[in-house]
């Protein structure tokens, strides 16, 4: 999934947003997702190791602030179910896991 550069700045933008309405440290959340803190400084960057990475983690980020009783920022280019997409690797979302770099 090739965004443009519009894109890219909004999805930065969401995914920071609701890094920051969840409140967890970066290391609290690299532990989660079984990655490093530089790796998913990284991700939040759009800069993955896999296109598959922003998807695992906005779907953390969504279920995280849910189960905390707020609401996330809503995704404009991250949009429905990444099933909908067949060039992404449904195993890896499943996982729930960032690689680690």
């Amino acid at each position: 999934m090739s965004l443009t550069v519009a894109e890219q700045v909004a999805t930065r933008a969401e995914l920071q947003k609701n890094f920051a309405i969840l409140n967890w440290s970066v290391d609290r959340v690299a532990v989660a997702l079984q990655t490093t803190p530089e790796h998913l400084q990284a991700v939040l960057a759009l800069e993955p190791a896999y296109i598959e990475e922003p998807w695992i983690l906005k779907r953390f980020l969504e279920e995280k602030i849910r189960l905390a009783g707020r609401e996330p920022v809503p995704f404009t280019a991250l949009v429905g179910n990444p099933e909908d997409y067949w060039f992404l690797k449904q195993r890896r979302i499943q996982s729930g896991i960032l690689a680690p770099q």
